[in-house]
């Protein structure tokens, strides 16, 4: 038996899932025994001790037909990327994950526990980012039960079906990746800003990060879907967004934001075609300037091409 114990009293149980080692025979052969042997030596039995010992034929009826009851129950079909979870008298047996058609001991009672991937949406919640903006956030969740042990021992299903004991709960178990995947969400958005706050371009933030948010996301979910037996295929974010408190603010920020950079290239073009200018018209020997001319030239080049609206030229007559 695969059972790891902690040294320290009190720790909690470690044991993994291992392979059903019972006794498990294909449910075709079985089928001979439950509907043509046994009923077979029934009668044949009857016909006989009712003519010798007709004092038998009743204990040897009830004791064929109750070897064919425990025969009907044993049976069970398996399909692919399906478990079942066998118990024996409140005993974990193993873990039968063979496809086909068995039968068991039908005093061992068998859980079923789908390994198929499973998708679960997230909806957006309000989570304040690293610098205390609120924030909608969401994503979508792809995960699957990895050891069927710990997903049928380790979660209290009552306690998250209302105390209702329903066995092995889909809803039990969509409800506690839905819970701790909150939880590793809320925490992971805690560590990043929603975008740039002090205009460096090194800062990982929600709306940059990409595959790197996704990838600590996954991380955060597994450690501690782990504990349940589950396992997370992928996780990703699929919403983000400024809270409605604080849009508008931050779309005004980023507004403006955009008119600094846009700013910054119209200057930086206006720049380098008045420098330009000047100088091939000293080159080509159009003019010469003074400092003091070319200071008026510049600031007269500079509203013309900065300017948002179209400038209206004023002539000098003078000579």
């Amino acid at each position: 038996m695969n059972k790891i114990v902690d040294e320290n009293p009190g720790t909690r149980n470690e044991q993994r899932e291992y392979p059903f080692r019972g006794l498990c025979i294909s449910g075709f052969v079985m089928l001979f025994f439950t509907f043509i042997l046994i009923p077979g030596i029934l009668v044949s039995s009857l016909s006989l001790w009712m003519e010798t010992a007709p004092f038998l034929a009743v204990p040897i009826a009830i004791v064929c037909f109750v070897l064919f009851i425990l025969g009907c129950i044993g049976y069970f079909t398996q399909e692919p990327n399906e478990a079942r979870v066998m118990i024996f008298f409140g005993k974990y047996k193993g873990t039968c994950r063979q496809t086909g058609y068995y039968w068991v001991n039908p005093f061992v009672s068998r859980k079923k526990l789908s390994l198929r991937i499973r998708n679960m949406d997230i909806e957006p919640i309000k989570v304040n980012d690293k610098v205390g903006n609120p924030v909608l956030i969401g994503m979508v969740l792809v995960w699957k039960i990895k050891d069927t042990y710990r997903a049928v021992f380790d979660i209290d299903s009552q306690s998250l079906t209302n105390g209702v004991s329903t066995g092995v709960s889909n809803a039990a178990l969509e409800k506690f990746v839905r819970i701790q995947s909150d939880a590793a969400l809320r925490e992971v958005t805690g560590h990043f800003a929603y975008d740039q706050t002090d205009g460096s371009s090194e800062e990982l933030t929600l709306r940059d990060g990409g595959d790197e948010i996704n990838e600590l996301l996954e991380r955060k979910i597994n450690e501690r879907l782990a504990i349940a037996g589950m396992e997370v295929v992928e996780a990703r974010l699929n919403y983000l967004a400024y809270a409605p408190e604080i849009a508008a603010v931050m779309l005004r920020r980023q507004q403006a934001s955009a008119i600094i950079s846009a700013r910054e290239k119209i200057v930086e073009g206006a720049v380098s075609m008045v420098k330009m200018a000047i100088d091939r018209i000293e080159s080509d020997g159009v003019a010469k300037f003074d400092d003091a001319r070319k200071a008026t030239i510049v600031g007269n080049l500079l509203v013309v091409l900065c300017s948002d609206e179209p400038a209206q030229p004023v002539l000098n007559a003078d000579s």
